[in-house]
């Protein structure tokens, strides 16, 4: 009677601990396959992606037609005198508050 705990401890070391690991390790590498629902939902993002791709090539063309110009415009600030603007009001509220 006086070995049984040490009986127990080691069968719950050697049987037990492996058996648990293994277990887990099997769980976590069946979660780990894509499922069906997963498929389908990936299908739709893809779907979605593809749908917004076009309505931005859409929206890209109509811009084209009405304005050649418009990446430069929108690309460079500096071009249309935005900072410009932006630097002169920064001025004024300046002046404004020294005042």
């Amino acid at each position: 009677m006086e070995q049984l705990p040490q009986i127990i401890a080691a069968l719950s070391v050697f049987l037990g601990l492996p058996w648990m690991i293994f277990h887990y390790i099997t769980k976590w590498k069946s979660k780990a396959v894509i499922t069906r629902e997963d498929e389908d939902l990936l299908d739709q993002l893809h779907d979605l992606a593809r749908r917004c791709d076009e309505r931005i090539c859409t929206i890209e063309r109509i811009m084209n037609a009405e304005n050649p110009n418009w990446r430069a415009v929108t690309c460079d600030p500096a071009a249309t005198g935005i900072e410009d603007a932006l630097e002169a009001r920064e001025t004024r509220d300046t002046i404004r508050r020294i005042k």
